[in-house]
């Protein structure tokens, strides 16, 4: 499974950042970016779950 994060619905807010700061980074454009796409899924599903808009895909 593989994590991305839909650039065009994030709105930058930090949660998945909070949550998985080993999985997730806020860019210099203030978007969620996915350092490692083949990594720690559950946490990176805790903060599909928490994401407001929900940007972080999961496949």
């Amino acid at each position: 499974m593989k994590v991305r994060v839909d650039e065009a619905t994030c709105i930058g807010c930090g949660v998945c950042e909070n949550l998985c700061p080993d999985v997730f980074k806020l860019g210099d454009d203030m978007k969620a970016k996915v350092l490692q796409p083949e990594t720690d899924l559950e946490c990176a599903k805790d903060a599909a779950d928490s994401c407001p808009t929900a940007a972080i895909i999961i496949e």
